[in-house]
């Protein structure tokens, strides 16, 4: 029973709770002014049910006493049969009296109209004795008047006492019955009041009903559907069938809700084909590019930074703490920039300050990288919020590498330049100021010393020169060139050099070699200088060779080559100074103090051979000898008419 009250009453607090404020203050005003009214209505009907009484109670008592006035005289004559004539012909005159019942001194009761048994029970519930109230007197002179209620209706008794000549006979009970016009108007009012009453709350409960059912709850739909909207749900719909202006409303909901969907829908193609060509952009560009949220995690990476910090093959970078994955290097010196970001991001002044900071750091590796960092804020579209940190990486492993490269030809071009030319303004100021006191020998001397270095410091001009035309873009026309021309003129140009020095000159070139694809003046070059340094680091009794012969190809679709070979039999290279053999400036002299020279030569050679597209390599020993040989494509029917360095090719049917 206590589970189905509380059930009940949950019931009740939950519909109760589904009205509205201003519904509940309707029904509690409602409630109010009905209760007023039913209040007042029930005062005056209350107020006439006393009237009623009241005139009820006069008309019984003079009644009463005109009844007695006319009947003690014939009690006091005991003369029943008159009395009861005249109570018959009074009692049917009227419709106000409901019985007469009269009793002697000792309250018996002797004569009743209507006289039955039952009827005098019924009326004043007495067995043939009437009983008085408790408070009549027979000494009193007027008569006692009450109400009671009867199955009937309310009946006011008069007793009445008969006293005839001074003497006390006995008493009239008379039962009045209420005015019918009184009653009925006063039931009328009653019932009236009650239907109103009823009627009101049947109205209140009705319409609380069809406020909740047809007001409620689209409205509550319509809420709820504007909640969903408002958190991006679209597809919200609602189907109620209503009409009149709610209906419309509903309708325009519907249609409001089906164009943000359809807007949606374009968005979020705009945006995914935007986004797509943002990140197929970052992906693509050769700078490293790390997008960072306001707490320094990983939202984007594209697969250059990805190469450039190691993080290859690493998914777990995204939405971490960038600082947890960055290499040591570069996190000593990012860490306080980001911290300081971090912290002060509501600062955008301070922020504007910070953009463009730039940091140059070596990450180590496999191979030591050079690398520029750029720190950018992200600020949104008002400019004056933060909403991340970009970070730009740039390789420039190559670009310092020819900064130190640059620097390095500069001091070294300095360095021999000022060699010579120092010695040649010393021995000519000896000469112009001390000429008379020199003797001709010493004088000779003085010039010859002055020539040798005139022709090294031209030799170096030279080749500088040279080596500046070979790395520019400059367009060089390549064909058919037979290699045994430019062998024999270079072993021609070295005879006399190679005779003096006790030094053999061999040639070995295979019969019928067929020509090859290349510059001749360029592979003259090549091979005058790398004859020259196997002369230069050969001692009397040894030999240089050149020797050329084709490369048998494994593929039959492979282009056929020829092979150069330069050897001698000088005092080698060493293997540290094997890979560094080609570079600027390198001279082996430096290390054994022999020769003097410029350094560039090799370093000549292996530009042209790369224009050749082909590569310059050797095999040395030291103290047995040292070989270079090369390739070169052998002439084709339809050749390039001209040939750019290696790495340009793609670019020469542009016109670049």
């Amino acid at each position: 029973m206590l589970a189905f009250l509380n059930k009940i009453r949950e019931i009740i607090a939950r519909w109760w709770s589904d009205f509205t404020l201003q519904t509940r203050l309707m029904a509690a005003a409602t409630l109010v002014v009905s209760l007023i009214m039913s209040g007042l209505t029930f005062w005056a009907v209350n107020s006439i049910q006393q009237d009623a009484r009241l005139n009820d109670t006069r008309f019984g008592r003079d009644l009463g006493l005109l009844l007695a006035a006319n009947v003690s005289p014939l009690i006091g004559d005991d003369n029943r049969t008159e009395l009861a004539r005249f109570s018959h012909r009074f009692y049917s005159s009227t419709s106000s009296v409901r019985y007469m019942l009269y009793a002697d001194e000792d309250g018996n009761i002797f004569f009743g109209i209507p006289f039955s048994e039952s009827e005098v029970q019924n009326s004043l519930s007495i067995r043939r004795q009437m009983k008085l109230p408790d408070n009549y007197a027979r000494n009193i002179d007027y008569p006692m008047v009450r109400q009671h209620l009867t199955p009937d209706g309310e009946v006011t008794d008069v007793f009445v006492p008969l006293n005839h000549n001074g003497k006390y006979l006995g008493v009239l009970a008379i039962g009045i019955n209420p005015n019918p016009t009184i009653v009925t108007s006063s039931h009328l009012t009653r019932d009236v009041t009650i239907a109103v009453f009823v009627s009101i709350w049947v109205m209140v409960i009705l319409g609380a009903v069809s406020n909740a059912l047809m007001i409620t709850q689209p409205i509550k739909e319509l809420l709820v559907g504007v909640k969903n909207i408002a958190a991006g749900n679209f597809r919200q719909r609602i189907d109620l069938p209503l009409g009149g202006e709610l209906g419309e409303l509903i309708l325009s909901f519907n249609e409001m809700a089906e164009r943000l969907e359809s807007y949606e829908e374009q968005n979020i193609e705009e945006l995914t084909a935007e986004k797509a060509k943002l990140e197929t952009l970052v992906t693509t560009i050769a700078d490293g590019a790390v997008l960072l949220d306001n707490n320094m995690h990983v939202i984007l990476v594209n697969p250059t930074a990805q190469r450039l910090f190691g993080w290859e093959g690493n998914e777990q970078v995204i939405g971490e703490n960038v600082l947890q994955h960055l290499p040591e290097t570069v996190k000593a010196q990012l860490a306080r920039p980001l911290y300081e970001i971090a912290a002060s991001e509501s600062l955008v002044e301070n922020l504007r300050d910070r953009e463009g900071t730039e940091f140059r750091i070596t990450v180590p590796g496999a191979t030591n990288r050079t690398v520029r960092i750029l720190l950018t804020t992200v600020l949104d579209q008002a400019r004056e919020n933060v909403r991340g940190l970009a970070i730009t990486v740039q390789d420039i492993t190559r670009e310092v590498e020819l900064n130190e490269a640059k620097s390095q030809f500069i001091s070294n071009v300095s360095h021999e330049l000022r060699t010579p030319l120092f010695n040649i303004k010393s021995f000519i100021e000896t000469l112009h100021e001390y000429g008379e006191d020199l003797s001709e020998p010493e004088r000779r001397e003085f010039l010859e010393t002055a020539n040798r270095e005139t022709d090294r410091l031209t030799r170096l001009v030279n080749d500088v020169l040279d080596l500046s035309r070979l790395e520019s873009n400059k367009r060089y026309h390549f064909e058919a060139v037979e290699l045994t021309q430019p062998i024999e003129q270079t072993l021609r140009t070295y005879q006399l050099n190679a005779k003096d020095k006790g030094i053999e000159l061999i040639q070995e070139i295979a019969p019928n070699l067929p020509p090859v694809l290349g510059n001749y003046d360029l592979l003259l070059q090549v091979l005058a200088n790398l004859v020259g340094n196997g002369l230069k680091f050969t001692k009397s009794g040894g030999r240089v060779a050149i020797r050329a012969y084709p490369l048998a190809t494994e593929q039959s679709s492979a282009s056929p080559l020829v092979r150069i070979e330069i050897s001698d039999t000088g005092i080698g290279i060493d293997p540290e100074d094997q890979e560094a053999i080609f570079d600027r400036f390198f001279r082996v002299e430096n290390r054994v103090h022999t020769l003097e020279g410029t350094g560039l030569g090799l370093s000549i050679v292996r530009n042209i051979i790369e224009k050749h597209h082909s590569s310059v390599r050797l095999i040395s020993e030291v103290g047995v000898g040292t070989t270079f040989w090369f390739d070169l494509a052998v002439y084709q029917d339809a050749p390039l008419p001209d040939m750019l360095p290696q790495g340009e090719a793609a670019l020469s049917g542009t016109g670049i």
